[in-house]
């Protein structure tokens, strides 16, 4: 992981455990989606890319707080500013 439980919970100003097991899918969720979009499957790409902390981070406080009416259309364009300088030309 890029980014741990306790380390999201501080972002996102949680301070209980009942949301737990979903952020933790969150991380899981947000990870893939920059590993998609550097067109990688290396976590170790990621974790070697210089927003990707943010980028992991921004995702998954996007998927928290618009849990019911995410636009990932919008989300994936502005994970793409972050991350379009590190991203490989081709699988």
């Amino acid at each position: 992981m890029t980014v741990s439980l306790k380390e999201v919970k501080k972002f996102l100003r949680v301070d209980h455990n009942d949301d737990d097991s979903l952020i933790r899918s969150y991380i899981y969720a947000a990870e893939a989606l920059c590993l998609d979009i550097l067109r990688t499957d290396d976590i170790t790409i990621l974790k070697s890319v210089k927003n990707a902390k943010i980028a992991v981070l921004y995702a998954i406080a996007y998927f928290y707080e618009h849990r019911e009416e995410a636009d990932y259309k919008a989300l994936t364009i502005s994970l793409r500013a972050l991350l379009f300088g590190n991203r490989k030309e081709e699988f």
